[in-house]
């Protein structure tokens, strides 16, 4: 354990054009280039581990309206992947099993990972959202705010340097007045500013707040004609029949269908598709859930491997969503129980931590021209409950003292303090 303020690899401080005057960024460790193509069984574990996510974010539902959810589990993965490099114990087993997250070599996959992610990787702060981009902005950011007047690991800083390109931020918590802005300035810079400010509430004993952010945006390959686009009926969750303005396009896509559902990948223009299930219609008056459980979307994920390419004519509406999710209840519903209740497991973090707050944020905006979409999760701790000293001793009064030499015992220095002014 180190300091973050003491010098060290890791730790090594420097100006990095920080949000906030005075902000500092962790320096001294590069990032690792990794082979994607090693870590093939791992990603695939991932995906499913995503998948898994997912099905639980929409299963909350978050504070989304009208039975809208938008969320990412991609974001949420991400955090815990991060949050999963500092657990050990019982913690670290649960983590491994409920998410079912590669044992071996997890981080070096996750930085393949988001190695994948960086020819997409842009400035959300560049990106006209009226006019998404053909070449998409795929932006990943990953930052950890931690208490300057807190231990916090060497092992663990050095690992989110080397395989997460994770920012270290020192800050003091109990200056809300510089710690919140800066908070807030991260989020605000690495979604295009589509959100505003960190997803959790502001807590002065917080120690340690990680941060993911996601942010999408991207031209369709063949837009939609605003000129075909008209309001049509669509029947909502309750089998309410309304009126939504409907887009619609004839083009090549990948069509497939399994049990209960049918469905197209949409493309982008380039190396990312917008995949669209609709479950098959029933008879009364309510339609077919929507939501979909993690091994129908394992189906799904395996029916458009080999899905062909089909001419479809498509009916899509427009839609502007946003949600937040309060992810302890989240993480309970999964079974993540010593996750969110232990204060030793985590100690590679920051001694006795144990996390207190956990929050996503997400939004999505889809449109003629394309799509536009930002997510951030935080997951957050403080160190609690530090035990006792098992002596005290006040030297209040005047004593003795020497300056020994450890390997001979030879006294180097020796006198006694009387009166210390």
């Amino acid at each position: 354990m180190t300091r973050i303020v003491a010098a060290g690899t890791i730790v090594a401080l420097t100006a990095c054009s920080p949000p906030v005057p005075g902000l500092l960024k962790a320096d001294g460790v590069e990032r690792v280039t990794v082979d994607r193509a090693v870590y093939a069984a791992e990603l695939q574990a991932f995906r499913a581990s995503a998948l898994t996510l997912g099905v639980a974010l929409l299963a909350d539902g978050g504070d989304g309206s009208n039975g809208n959810v938008v969320s990412s589990p991609g974001s949420l993965l991400i955090a815990l992947a991060m949050l999963r490099s500092g657990a050990s114990g019982d913690t670290a087993a649960e983590l491994d099993g409920v998410l079912g997250l590669p044992v071996a070599h997890r981080d070096e996959a996750m930085n393949a990972l988001l190695s994948s992610l960086d020819e997409f990787d842009g400035d959300p702060g560049s990106v006209d959202e009226k006019n998404p981009p053909r070449k998409p902005v795929m932006h990943a950011a990953n930052g950890l705010f931690v208490d300057r007047n807190v231990a916090t690991g060497e092992a663990y800083l050095q690992t989110l340097a080397r395989h997460y390109g994770t920012g270290v931020y020192p800050v003091d918590f109990r200056d809300e007045h510089t710690t919140k802005p800066a908070l807030d300035a991260w989020v605000d810079k690495n979604t295009g500013g589509r959100i505003k400010a960190a997803p959790t509430t502001y807590d002065s004993e917080t120690t340690f707040s990680l941060l993911n952010a996601l942010y999408f945006a991207a031209a369709w390959r063949s837009p939609f004609d605003p000129n075909d686009t008209s309001d049509l009926p669509f029947t909502t969750a309750e089998g309410r029949e309304i009126e939504a303005p409907a887009m619609h396009n004839e083009l090549d896509m990948k069509y497939a269908e399994g049990r209960g559902w049918r469905g197209v990948d949409l493309p982008y223009a380039e190396g990312f598709v917008m995949r669209l299930i609709l479950p098959d219609a029933v008879s009364g008056s309510r339609p077919a859930d929507a939501a979909l459980n993690a091994a129908q979307l394992m189906e799904v994920a395996e029916a458009f491997a080999t899905a062909p390419l089909e001419t479809v004519q498509i009916q899509l509406p427009r839609w502007d969503h946003t949600c937040s999710f309060e992810l302890r209840r989240v993480f309970g519903a999964l079974g993540l129980q010593k996750t969110l209740t232990t204060t030793a497991d985590f100690d590679a973090i920051q001694r006795r931590l144990t996390l207190t707050q956990a929050a996503q944020a997400a939004n999505i905006t889809v449109a003629e021209k394309g799509t536009v979409a930002a997510a951030v999760t935080q997951i957050e701790g403080a160190v609690t409950g530090v035990p006792q000293p098992q002596r005290t001793i006040d030297f209040d009064r005047p004593f003795h003292y020497q300056i020994v030499h450890v390997e001979t015992g030879l006294p180097l220095f020796m006198g006694k303090v009387s009166d210390p002014r």
